[in-house]
Formats: C-alpha cells, structure tokens, sequence
C-alpha cells in the first residue's frame, strides 16, 4: 500500500472547521423541534462528530473499498457459494425509475407492471424447477429451507400425522439444513454417504421410518457429485410417506438439464443470489423463492400473487397458510435482477451455464489432482472437493493453504467444509471464469503444493503481502470489537 493510501486510512482525520457536506435551503417554512420532536428526545449539547473535509472523506472510504474482495475484482472460488458474475445490465434494469421507486404500499392498480414481472418470474422458475408454484416470499437461502420445512410441517399436521418429527439429512449437507429442520421443530437424523460421496441408500433405508418427516438434499451434494440413485432415495422416502426437500444452493451444476420436480422433489428452494446472478455477500440482499408441487399449494406463505381476467393482485384467501413469512413480497430489487439475467439468457443461454460450469470445475479439478488429494476421483459437476492431507503431513494445514492464497490475490476456496472430507479444500469456479483465469489459480495452487515440499515456512506464516496478517478468528468470532478504538 502506498503512501497516499495509508494517509487516506488514517483514522483520526477530523480538524476543527472542515465541512465536507452542503445542504441546501430549505423551501418550506421552519418549524422548531419542539413542534416536531418531544422535548425529551431533543439533544441538549451539539453531537462530538468528526469535521472532515469532501475530498478526505471520499479518499478514506474509497481506500477502505479497496480492501474488499468482490467478484468485481476477483477470482471468488467458495465451493458451493456460486460467486459468479453479476451482469450489469441487472443492475441498469432494477434502476429504472418505474421498479426502483416504488413503494411497497401503492394499490395494487398502480404497480401492475411490477407484479407482472414478479408473476412472469414465478412462471420462469416453475418451468426451470418442475414445480406446481413458487412462492417469491423468502428474503434468502436458509429463509426458504424454514419456509418450504415449514410447509411440510403444516402437510403433516393436517392429515392428521403429528407423529413425523424428524427430518433426514446427509452428513455432506450444508450446515443451514439441520439448523432450518431444528428451527421449525423438527429433530435432524444423519444419512451416511457411501464411498463414492453419495447417500448410502442402506443407511437410508436404515433411518427412515414413520416419524420421516422429510429427507432434505442437495443435487448435486456438497461434493460435487450427482446422486445417482436419487429415483431410488425418493421412492424409499415417498413410500414411507415422508417428503423431499431440495437445498437448490447447487442448481447452478443442473439449471435447464434436470429439474427437481421430476426427480422427485416435492419442496424446492432457490438462490437467486447464486444461480442467477443477484449479488451477494457481506449479509445480503438474498432472495430464496420456494417452489412446491400441487399438494402442498394450500401451505404457501400468503398471500399469493395470481392472475385473472382483471390484472394481477395479492389473494390473501389462504385458510392453511403458515402465514406471511416476510413484509410485502420478498427483496423486489433481486427478484428483477434474476428475472433479467432468465430473459436476457434464455434457454440456451441457461443450458450453457451448466455446461461450462461443469467443465471448469472437470478442468481444474484434473490440472490440480497430481499435487493435492482427490478423496472422490470421478466426474464432478459445478465444483470438486480437494484433501491436504498430503500437505499436512509436513506440518501445513488446509488453513495455511487458504490464508497463502490471498498473497496471489485471490479469495480462498471453502475450506473444512464437508466435513467428510479431512483437509477439505472445496472450489467452484461457476461459468464466469476465463481459461486464463482458471489457469492463473491453478499455477497458483502448484506453486503452493510446491512451497509445502521445499521451504514450508512460507505457506505456514502467510499471508504476507495483506494490510492484516493471521487473526485470532476464534476470539473474533465470540469476542468481536464492535467499534473502533483509538
């Protein structure tokens, strides 16, 4: 960082007398804050903040910017995050006037454009999931795993099966799914994988019973792998009158070649924050639409955006609703981003993300197996699971690896995540990614394995070259400083 920089991110910038806002007049008569505002809440002394100038203002947060690792500015390979390019014209269209302005409030008259669109997408994923109807409620991901669990819950309930508590899920499932099947009452039960990282349909079959609520999966897992036998594992689980629910956090590795409708799926979620294309990271905006099949429709979250001969409305007429599960209608802003990228791609456009997805991932994971362990040594889908169990047997950790990495400039991938994996180092480079870039990485890995083997100190002290070294992440993320502190 040069000095420039450095001056910019000096916190105390504040001198006495530097302004570094203007407002205008005002054009409305004044009233005194006492008309407005109790007395009780009126500050009795003048508020001790910085005076800092325009321009410093400006450099200091455009420094901090700097800082950040985003899509924008990176290689982001977090295995089953799908961090890929955001396409600006999303971005161009959620600001037109017409959608970005709206108030969520408005009769429904006067925003029947918006909830054209929002209708149209439902349409669009319906089609792409195999699914009876979507709900665009759910603010994210995990949002809609509660509120597709939720659903099925309300299933069981009205006929009368109270007994069905438990909910099934892998021991490669995202960590999100025990904890949405714990949040709306359910106990979770571990389905093993078998040796090739799929579910091991004995242990399935082992686990099932009549308290099976659900089976909660991801197609492909969280190891990159199609589960093969997922007719099988549907059948076992319908038989025992027990519902799928599909983790659609990986249907990047399938979007218009398969859909969880028709292999069995009774309940799906979706990122559009993923697969299509709304940004994410740092908390948010997400947006997580739950698609069901017919017999679970009488469940959605009310109310339901429908169509008739009038226009579109909100049908609030839901007596077996679980109820609202967020204000207004989901996050807009993300629902017109994803509804943007589906028209602007098209089929063919959507058939190409798979496919060039499946085979950046196929293509990495091949250039990297000579140096590092490959636990599952078949075709991957989206993303593949690595082991440093070979480096950490000269004393580097899978940790180690990542924290290297950033002196490359890149965001490391997911690391210790499934925990099936020991060392496991997880990757999706997604379809945005460039030969070149993908090629850049992988010399980057190499040159890694290969500082394990000849001088291991470098890749046990990295990183080297970041403004902030090796944290306490233990003592961060239980004892975290809030505030900045001279």
């Amino acid at each position: 960082m040069n000095n420039q920089q450095d001056q910019a991110l000096i916190f105390e910038l504040s001198k006495q007398g530097r302004v570094g806002y203007s407002l205008p007049e005002l054009e409305v008569e004044e009233l005194s804050l006492a008309e407005l505002i109790p007395s009780d809440y009126i500050r009795r002394e003048e508020a001790e903040l910085p005076e800092v100038s325009e321009l410093d203002i400006m450099r200091h947060y455009t420094a901090l910017s700097k800082r950040n690792h985003g899509v924008d500015s990176g290689f982001y390979p977090l295995g089953s995050c799908t961090m890929k390019y955001n396409p600006k014209i999303n971005e161009n269209v959620a600001r037109i006037a017409g959608l970005a302005h709206l108030h969520p409030l408005q009769e429904e008259e006067t925003v029947q454009g918006a909830m054209e669109l929002l209708f149209d997408l439902q349409e669009h994923l319906k089609e792409i999931t195999g699914m009876d109807e979507v709900t665009l409620q759910p603010a994210a991901g995990a949002h809609g795993e509660w509120t597709g669990l939720m659903m099925i819950r309300a299933y069981h309930e009205a006929n009368n099966d109270t007994k069905r508590t438990k909910v099934i899920v892998p021991d490669s499932a995202h960590g999100t799914n025990p904890a949405s099947a714990t949040v709306a009452g359910f106990e979770t039960i571990t389905v093993k994988s078998d040796e090739n990282g799929l579910v091991d349909l004995e242990d399935l079959k082992r686990v099932v019973d009549e308290h099976t609520a659900a089976l909660m999966l991801t197609n492909p897992n969280t190891l990159g792998l199609f589960e093969a036998h997922i007719l099988e594992m549907a059948q076992i689980v319908h038989d025992a009158g027990g519902k799928l629910y599909y983790d659609g956090a990986n249907l990047n590795a399938v979007l218009s070649k398969a859909r969880p409708g028709d292999m069995g799926f009774d309940v799906v979620h979706l990122n559009l924050h993923k697969t299509f294309t709304g940004p994410h990271g740092g908390g948010g905006p997400g947006s997580g639409p739950v698609g069901v099949k017919a017999d679970l429709i009488p469940y959605l979250p009310k109310p339901v955006l429908v169509k008739n001969d009038e226009g579109y409305h909100f049908d609030y007429n839901l007596p077996q609703s679980i109820g609202r599960v967020k204000p207004y209608y989901g996050n807009f802003g993300i629902n017109v981003r994803a509804y943007t990228y589906i028209r602007t791609m098209g089929p063919d456009g959507l058939k190409n993300v798979t496919e060039f997805a499946v085979l950046n991932a196929n293509y990495m994971m091949r250039r990297l197996a000579p140096y590092y362990d490959l636990p599952f040594d078949q075709h991957c889908k989206h993303e593949f699971v690595l082991s440093g169990k070979r480096q950490k047997k000269l004393g580097v950790r899978t940790l180690d690896i990542a924290k290297r990495l950033l002196d490359f400039g890149y965001h490391p991938p997911t690391i210790y995540f499934p925990l099936n994996v020991e060392e496991c180092i997880m990757i999706e480079p997604t379809e945005t990614e460039s030969k070149e870039t993908l090629d850049s990485f992988i010399d980057a890995m190499i040159q890694i394995a290969r500082e394990v083997e000849e001088t291991p100190e470098i890749v046990q002290e990295a990183p080297h070259t970041t403004v902030v070294k090796r944290l306490d992440e233990t003592t961060a993320a239980r004892k975290p400083i809030l505030r900045y502190q001279r």
